[in-house]
C-alpha cells in the first residue's frame, strides 16, 4: 500500500450523522437476504490471492482508499466516462490501485446466489477482511448494510488520502479527518506489513532521508535509480522480511530504520507515536486485536445507508 494512509474538532452536525449512519450497519445485515454472501465472497477471494500473492493487499488498499474519499460507499470502483469523473485517475490511486477486477468476479458470484441484494461497498469489505485472514491476519465481525453511491470525488481523492511522503504531522490529521485517533493510524498503518510499493513512492527516502538504515537503503536502491523517470514502477516489499504474511514485522522493520516510505519511518522517528511502535513490535496478539477494531472503526466512516445511494448491478458503474 504506497500510499499511507492537528486533531480538529467535527461539527455537531457531522457527529449526529456519523453516528447515525453507523447504527444502521450490522454483522448479521444480510442473514435472510443472502445468508450465503461470506461463503460465496472469500473462495473468489482465495483463489485471487492464490494467483498472486500481491492481491491481497491490493484488496485491502482499494478498501483503504475507498473509505477516505466521502466514507466507506464503493465509489472507487466506479470507471470514468465521458460523462462522470471517478476517483482511479487520482493521484494516489493512477497506476496504483488495483484488483477491481477480483471485485467485479465477487460482484459476478453474488449476484448469482443473490441478485440485487448485496452492494459492492459491502462485498469490498468482506473482501478486505478476507484478505488479511488468508494471509494469516485476525479476522472480525464485518459491519454490513452499506449502499453503493451514485458520485465520486476526484478532489476528494487527491486531497483525503495520506501519502508516502507525509510527516507524522499530516498523517495525524488526514487520519483526524476521518475521525480516527492516532492509535488508529499507528495500527492501520500495520497494513504495510504486506504488499509492495513503487520506486516513485520511496525514492525520496532511500536516497535523502537520514533516518534509515544505510544497507537497507543501498539494497532498496539497486531496484530503484535514482533518476525519476527511470524505474518508477519497479517494486520493493513493504516488508521485506515476511511481504505475503500478514504479521508485526513491519513495526521491527520500523524499529531497525528499514520503513520503505517516508511516511512508514515517521512513525518511529523520535516522535509521540514510538511506543506504540515498540508495543506491536514485541506484542503480535495486540497488534492483531487493535488492527481488527480498527478496521471496523474505519468501516464506519460516513455509509450510505436506507434509502441513499442504490444497489450496483455493475460495481464499475451507476445504475
Amino acid at each position: 500500500m504506497a500510499s499511507t494512509f492537528n486533531l480538529t474538532f467535527f461539527p455537531l452536525t457531522f457527529l449526529l450523522f456519523f453516528g447515525c449512519a453507523t447504527a444502521q450497519l450490522s454483522t448479521n445485515y444480510y442473514s435472510s437476504t443472502c445468508p450465503k454472501l461470506f461463503s460465496t465472497v472469500k473462495p473468489v477471494v482465495q483463489s485471487a490471492i492464490s494467483k498472486e500473492n500481491r492481491m491481497g493487499a491490493s484488496i485491502l488498499r482499494l478498501f483503504f482508499h475507498d473509505c477516505f474519499v466521502n466514507g466507506c460507499d464503493g465509489s472507487l470502483l466506479l470507471d470514468d466516462t465521458a460523462n462522470f469523473t471517478g476517483e482511479k485517475n487520482a493521484n494516489p490511486n493512477k497506476n496504483s490501485v488495483r484488483g477491481f477486477d477480483v471485485i467485479d468476479n465477487i460482484k459476478t458470484a453474488v449476484e448469482t446466489a443473490c441478485p440485487g441484494v448485496v452492494s459492492c461497498a459491502d462485498i469490498l469489505a468482506i473482501a478486505a477482511q478476507d484478505s488479511v485472514v488468508i494471509l494469516g491476519g485476525p479476522s472480525w465481525n464485518v459491519k454490513l448494510g452499506r449502499r453503493d453511491a451514485t458520485t465520486a470525488s476526484l478532489s476528494g481523492a487527491n486531497n483525503n488520502i495520506p501519502g508516502p511522503s507525509s510527516n507524522l504531522d499530516v498523517l495525524m490529521s488526514k487520519f483526524s479527518a476521518q475521525g480516527l485517533s492516532t492509535t488508529d493510524m499507528v495500527t492501520l498503518a500495520g497494513a504495510h506489513t504486506i504488499g509492495q510499493a513503487r520506486c516513485t513512492s520511496f525514492r525520496s527516502h532511500i536516497y535523502n532521508d537520514t533516518n534509515i538504515d544505510s544497507s537497507f537503503a543501498s539494497s532498496t536502491q539497486s531496484n530503484c535509480p535514482a533518476t525519476s523517470g527511470s524505474g518508477d514502477d519497479n517494486l520493493s516489499p513493504l516488508d521485506p522480511q515476511t511481504s505475503y504474511a500478514f504479521d508485526n514485522n513491519y513495526y521491527k522493520n520500523l524499529i531497525n530504520k528499514k520503513g520503505l516510505l517516508h511516511s512508514d519511518q515517521e512513525l518511529y522517528n523520535n516522535g509521540s507515536t514510538d511506543s506504540q511502535v515498540k508495543t506491536y513490535s514485541t506484542n503480535p496478539s495486540k497488534f492483531n486485536s487493535d488492527f481488527a477494531a480498527a478496521m471496523i472503526k474505519m468501516g464506519d466512516i460516513s455509509p450510505l445507508t436506507g434509502s441513499q445511494g442504490e444497489i450496483r448491478k455493475n460495481c464499475r458503474v451507476v445504475n
